[in-house]
């Protein structure tokens, strides 16, 4: 069975085969190459290959290096591939250009092979790191939508409610970052359903005593399968789901906190996943409108919500119904 070559694929471009044997001479040992002399090979092997990363020489006869990379960066499929200018310019004018037209680095030639390989090594270890990110993502979505497949035919109410949660959030005082944060970590609020059995999460009625205490173990469940991490994300992800069915006034489950001792983010998932489970079919009930639902959260404001998150609720309510109509069922 001949060995596949598993190393990180860089693609070279500079219309000198001294400079691109050079860079070879450097860089060959820990990376599979790719070579072009000219910017439409460039495109050609960005687009069909894919490479990790892209070494690029400015000043190249016909289309330039800053022209490979505005074309580069306007196609969703080689946009996400960064680009080092390898140059022999240097003036400031000129880098800014090339960072403004989207590359996240330069090399001055006549090139340095330890500068060449550091600055591989750490743009490389970016990209590894966003892959990870998204990778992250992608299973915290995924369980958060196998949690609610148990008890909703479609699983559209975890993208509802966390693009709710996300412009609750802004409302308060989140910053992008942390709102994005929230978006992603709100999915796995109800993750603990897994633990619980389908004959209870899908029953048409009421639940009994015995019945209700079951379902009462689901945040609890749901932080043990989301664990301790250090990520920021994942702990958020914790924090929501051990405490989204605790209430304002103390009168919630599992540990009955009360007011602001319950975490922030579990307090706005509270609110984006009550309005939407009203607003939604499920088993044991019909939806709500809006205006009912609304109401019953309106009149909840400083028992099972926090009035300040109330009211930012309802100031981004058509934002919020925007949402609805994106996402409907």
């Amino acid at each position: 069975m001949p060995f596949k070559d598993t190393r990180q694929v860089l693609l070279l471009v500079d219309d000198e085969p001294a400079n691109l044997h050079v860079l070879k001479h450097i860089l060959q040992e820990h990376y599979r190459l790719l070579f072009a002399r000219d910017g439409q090979r460039a495109l050609e092997l960005a687009a069909a290959e894919r490479p990790q990363l892209i070494l690029l020489d400015v000043m190249m006869p016909g289309m330039t290096g800053h022209e490979v990379c505005a074309q580069l960066k306007s196609d969703p499929h080689t946009s996400d591939i960064p680009v080092i200018f390898v140059t022999a310019l240097s003036n400031v004018d000129d880098e800014i250009r090339g960072f403004e037209l989207g590359a996240v680095d330069y090399i001055t030639k006549p090139v340095s092979a330890p500068i060449v390989k550091a600055r591989v090594r750490t743009h490389l270890s970016l990209v590894r790191a966003e892959v990870l990110r998204e990778t992250r993502l992608n299973i915290v979505q995924a369980l958060g939508m196998a949690a609610e497949y148990k008890d909703n035919e479609t699983g559209l109410h975890v993208i509802r409610m966390s693009h709710f949660s996300r412009i609750i959030a802004l409302e308060a005082g989140f910053n992008a970052e942390e709102a994005d944060e929230l978006l992603h970590a709100a999915p796995m609020h109800d993750v603990g359903k897994i633990g619980i059995p389908d004959a209870i999460l899908q029953k048409p009625g009421k639940l009994d005593d015995a019945e209700w205490e079951i379902m009462q173990k689901h945040p609890e469940i749901g932080a043990q399968i989301i664990g301790e991490h250090d990520a920021s994300m994942l702990k958020m992800a914790h924090r929501i789901a051990l405490g989204h069915h605790e209430k304002w006034d103390g009168s919630g489950y599992p540990a009955g906190l009360a007011g602001n001792a319950i975490p922030i983010e579990a307090r706005i998932v509270a609110i984006a996943d009550v309005f939407d489970a009203l607003t939604s079919v499920r088993p044991y009930k019909k939806a709500w409108s809006v205006e009912d639902a609304v109401a019953l959260i309106r009149e909840q404001s400083g028992r099972h919500f926090d009035p300040d998150l109330v009211d930012c609720f309802l100031r981004r309510l058509d934002d919020i119904n925007h949402i609805r109509e994106r996402w409907a069922e």
